[in-house]
């Protein structure tokens, strides 16, 4: 997969240490994947959230953070559309992200 955005977690990982390996380990995982669906991912995650409109929503460090990507299957891209707190992702419209 192509990911768009890296730049979104770098920064959300600078200021969130406890988030950059994992952010990192999901870069490399996604990046390496050639998933097809909403259900290849979720094969691969388990704990993965699929919301509708090629959304997924990821479970980050232990659960502690929320990451949601929008994907493209058929151009095989993910789009970083989100990253952060449980706190903070309930405050967002996750049809609009």
């Amino acid at each position: 997969m192509r990911i768009i955005a890296r730049r979104t977690l770098r920064v959300f990982w600078e200021a969130n240490r406890d988030a950059e390996q994992p952010l990192k380990a999901w870069f490399r995982e996604a990046q390496a994947a050639q998933w097809g669906s909403p259900h290849d991912v979720k094969a691969q995650y388990r704990s993965a959230s699929i919301v509708g409109g090629n959304r997924i929503v990821f479970n980050v460090a232990g659960n502690k953070y929320r990451l949601v990507v929008k994907f493209d299957f058929a151009h095989r891209i993910a789009y970083i559309r989100f990253v952060g707190t449980h706190a903070d992702y309930d405050l967002i419209d996750i049809e609009a992200t």
